[in-house]
């Protein structure tokens, strides 16, 4: 597993631009919310003067999301990238798009759901970003996971996160965090990184859990699953199927379709689309313990490789 480059570590007054990649902002109200607290904390905070475009339900045309993004890598000026929302779309803007297109230092991009597409493309250029939450979700998080977010883009020491362990022992891995649906697009296209030595962190939300099972089949027909040395399952939150309808339980379908890999394997993760959603480093060293349920960090994101 190569190396991966952690953009320095942020402080107060650094410059951050904030773009919309995906889907088109409608909860403003959470989005300004979002911002006072980074700029509480002392930051400078630009905003894309196309981030209220809307093309049918996306935030944008693929082009200009494309600038977006081109825009704030190529700023040598900022150090850190913050989006709105998740939604759908990312994946669109990632079609011919080269990292390597700038001069400027490595910088933090900051999401998840949606985000979970430039956050892996973004590793496979070998550079680590965090998922974490969009600004439309962060003034929801509880204080420590607000704490946690700055601890990991400002270089401090993040405390272990427990779960359930289902056992399997212990394992020392890259970490690969990501939506389940998102990544399960991703199966067979360029985006998806090599899985060997690494430990997926998954989560989901409002999945039936026939569709749940769906794609962890298909990770599973696919080999993808055999090359990871571990999983760590955040939350997966609204994923009950109708009162009326024949189901298996979410938790059923994650148990049969996972439980039989024969490594070492967490849920209930605080992490995902519904508070809290635990701040994770991507592509860090983490030792994920399937029998004591803990996933840990052993060392400060700003100095892991």
């Amino acid at each position: 597993m190569p190396s991966k480059i952690l953009p320095p570590p942020l402080k107060p007054g650094d410059l951050l631009r904030v773009i919309a990649p995906s889907g088109a902002l409608r909860e403003f109200e959470a989005f300004e919310r979002g911002l006072e607290i980074w700029r509480s904390r002392g930051y400078r905070v630009e905003i894309s003067p196309q981030i209220d475009d809307k093309w049918g339900y996306l935030a944008g045309t693929d082009e200009t999301r494309r600038q977006q993004l081109a825009a704030a890598w190529q700023d040598p000026d900022c150090r850190g990238i913050l989006c709105s929302r998740g939604g759908f779309g990312s994946t669109r803007i990632l079609e011919d798009w080269n990292w390597q297109q700038n001069s400027a230092l490595p910088k933090w991009l900051i999401g998840f759901s949606d985000i979970t597409a430039l956050l892996w493309s973004l590793y496979i250029a070998g550079i680590s970003g965090v998922h974490a939450p969009v600004l439309t979700t962060l003034a929801d998080e509880p204080d420590w996971s607000v704490e946690r977010l700055f601890d990991s883009v400002e270089g401090r020491p993040l405390a272990p996160l427990k779960g359930c362990g289902w056992g399997g022992g212990v394992v020392t891995g890259t970490l690969l965090p990501g939506n389940l649906t998102v990544a399960t697009n991703l199966l067979a296209t360029p985006i998806l990184p090599h899985l060997d030595g690494v430990i997926l962190a998954l989560e989901d939300v409002t999945e039936a859990p026939y569709r749940i099972d769906r794609m962890l089949t298909q990770w599973r027909l696919s080999g993808a699953l055999s090359q990871v040395c571990g999983i760590a399952l955040g939350g997966f939150t609204r994923c009950e199927a109708p009162p009326t309808v024949s189901s298996f339980s979410v938790e059923e379908v994650l148990r049969d379709r996972l439980g039989d890999l024969g490594i070492p394997i967490v849920s209930d993760l605080p992490f995902g689309h519904d508070s809290p959603n635990a701040a994770l480093p991507v592509g860090i060293e983490v030792i994920l313990d399937g029998d004591a349920g803990i996933l840990a960090m052993p060392t400060a994101a700003s100095n892991a490789s």
